[in-house]
C-alpha cells in the first residue's frame, strides 16, 4: 500500500466510524501525524473532497461532508488500515542479503523503483540515505552500486573495533552511570518461552563511545561502522543469535554495574570478535 493510499483510507474509516481524528485536518498537521512530506497528504486529502467525504467549510477549512457519510450502526467501528511497509527498512534488508553474495552490483532507479512500487524520487532519497551508511557507493554519471560483502574486510574491521572500543571504555569508566547500565540491562530480555520475542537494546556500545568522548574513536565509528551496524542488526534477525547477543550484553553490563573492569573487557572483547555466527560463515 502506498502512502498516499494509507493516509486516505485511514481518514476514511475515521471519517465513517465517526473515530477521532488523527490530527487537524490541515496538511502542517497531518504530514506531521504520518511523518510524510505534503506531498501523498495533498493528494489524500483532494481525493476524499472529490469522493466528498470532506469539503471547505465557510473559513475554507476542511470539514467533514455530514450529508455524504452514513453513521455507521451503534457500537460498530471501521477497522483501521495497517501502516505501509516502511520501505527503507525492506530495501535496506534486500540490499544486505545481495551484498552477501560477495559481488558489486549495480541498482538501476528505474527498475528498482518499478520492483518496489515506489517512485524514483521516494527511492532515489532511500539510496541516498544508504550511500550515507557506506552500503552503496554513488558512482558519478552511471548511478548506484551495491558494496559487496567481503570476509577479510569485516575481520578487518572488527579487529580495529575491538582495540578502539576497548580503548573507549577504559576512557569512559569515571563516567559511567549506574543507572544508564541498568535500564541498558532491562532492555536485554532472554525469552522464557519459544512463543516470547527477544529484545534486544544495542546502546550499549554507543553508550561507550560517547562516554569516552574522544573525538577520533567516535568519528571511526560514524564513519566506518554504519554499514556493518545494518549487517549486525540484520543478523540479529536469526532468533538463536539475538539470544547470544542479548546473553553476551547482559554479561558485560553486569560486569560494568560492578566496575569489575577485568571481566567486562574480556566479555566486550568476546562479544566483538565472536559474536557473528552467520556473517564468519560467509565465504565468496
Amino acid at each position: 500500500m502506498s502512502l498516499k493510499n494509507y493516509i486516505k483510507n485511514d481518514l476514511e474509516a475515521r471519517l465513517r466510524s465517526g473515530q477521532e481524528l488523527p490530527a487537524q485536518l490541515t496538511l502542517e498537521s497531518l504530514a506531521e501525524h504520518y511523518q510524510v512530506s505534503f506531498s501523498p497528504v495533498r493528494i489524500a486529502i483532494a481525493e476524499l473532497v472529490e469522493e466528498g467525504l470532506l469539503k471547505k467549510g465557510a473559513n475554507r477549512r476542511l470539514v467533514l461532508n455530514t450529508k455524504k457519510i452514513k453513521p455507521l450502526k451503534r457500537g460498530k467501528k471501521s477497522a483501521l488500515p495497517e501502516p505501509p511497509a516502511d520501505m527503507f527498512e525492506v530495501i535496506t534488508n534486500e540490499f544486505v542479503k545481495l551484498s552477501l553474495k560477495g559481488e558489486p552490483i549495480d541498482i538501476r532507479e528505474e527498475v528498482t523503483a518499478r520492483k518496489y512500487g515506489i517512485s524514483r524520487s521516494s527511492l532515489r532519497i532511500i539510496l541516498n540515505r544508504l550511500a550515507g551508511t557506506g552500503i552503496l557507493d554513488h558512482i558519478p554519471r552511471r548511478g548506484w552500486r551495491l558494496r559487496p560483502f567481503r570476509q577479510e574486510d569485516m575481520q578487518a574491521f572488527l579487529e580495529v573495533r575491538e582495540l578502539l572500543e576497548l580503548k573507549a571504555l577504559d576512557l569512559a569508566k569515571p563516567y559511567l552511570v549506574k543507572e544508564d547500565l541498568q535500564k541498558i540491562l532491562d532492555g536485554n530480555v532472554i525469552p522464557k518461552s519459544d512463543s516470547e520475542s527477544v529484545l534486544i537494546d544495542n546502546s550499549l556500545h554507543e553508550y561507550i563511545i560517547d562516554k569516552a568522548g574522544n573525538y577520533y574513536i567516535q568519528d571511526f565509528f560514524q564513519r566506518q561502522g554504519r554499514y556493518y551496524d545494518i549487517l549486525f542488526d540484520w543478523e540479529d534477525q536469526d532468533r538463536k543469535t539475538a539470544i547470544e547477543t542479548v546473553r553476551q550484553h547482559r554479561s558485560i553490563l553486569k560486569a560494568l554495574i560492578k566496575k569489575d573492569w577485568r571481566s567486562a573487557r574480556k566479555a566486550l572483547s568476546y562479544h566483538i570478535r565472536d559474536n557473528h555466527p552467520i556473517l564468519s560463515k560467509i565465504v565468496k
